[in-house]
């Protein structure tokens, strides 16, 4: 049995073909997008992944993700979470899942209140979540960004307990794997890169993976959060991933 791959798309939404390409042209697998107006995930069982991307849903009006959480989609989103399903969200994907509730903390507008967009290195902080569990704890990944509102914030003892649980996936980092201050662009707290749920099923990062996933784009670092998933699937589903 394969795990299948959902690609939510929102009005505004413009990395779900590049998730797909990567998913399924690049690693072979089977994916499908889903148009956000759909009620439901049927054919999608715990083991399968539905990816949340990047993008500007709903023009970003109000705050990013606050609309697009309300869409017919989510409730079944969080519903196929609920039940053991993975759910990824990507840039304004994590926006969207930290709107709805289903990640802790919210994205605030960068510190140097511009867009950002260029590579950035990324730690991986525990194996805990399925992006993580095959990622070297000591090596910096080299992960493009590109957003305006990326900083992530949560009160003093949410960020505390994030840490004690190991649900902080990824902190920004220099190339040496070292958290410096400086390396902290968009002001976000304790670094934070990316985070998942207290069960590891959630998971939301503001960097993208998918555009370094290929020799052709000039860095290949982001395969291996992909390859990370697989493996993490395989070993905890005993399904092809």
């Amino acid at each position: 049995m394969s795990t299948k791959y959902g690609v939510v798309v929102f009005p505004g939404s413009n990395c779900d073909d590049d998730l797909i390409h990567v998913l399924g042209t690049v690693f072979g697998k089977q994916t499908e997008k889903i148009w956000h107006k759909e009620s439901s995930l049927k054919g999608y069982n715990p083991g399968d992944v539905i990816f949340l991307p990047g993008g500007f849903s709903y023009g970003d009006y109000l705050r990013c993700g606050a609309i697009a959480r309300f869409s017919p989609i989510m409730k079944a989103v969080k519903a196929f979470a609920d039940n053991g399903g993975y759910v990824i969200g990507i840039c304004n994907g994590f926006q969207i899942l930290c709107e709805a509730g289903m990640l802790p903390g919210q994205l605030l507008l960068n510190k140097s209140e511009n867009f950002v967009c260029k590579n950035v290195f990324l730690k991986p902080h525990s194996k805990f979540s399925p992006l993580t569990y095959d990622l070297d704890l000591h090596h910096a990944y080299s992960i493009p960004v590109a957003h305006a509102d990326g900083r992530y914030f949560a009160d003093e003892s949410s960020i505390k307990r994030l840490f004690a649980n190991h649900q902080v996936m990824f902190q920004y980092c220099d190339a040496e794997a070292e958290i410096r201050d400086g390396d902290n662009f968009n002001g976000s707290c304790s670094s934070i890169a990316g985070i998942c749920n207290e069960t590891g099923n959630v998971c939301g990062m503001m960097p993208h993976p998918e555009r370094a996933a290929e020799a052709i784009l000039g860095n290949t670092d982001g395969r291996a959060l992909f390859e990370s998933l697989f493996a993490y699937i395989k070993e905890h589903h005993l399904l092809i991933a």
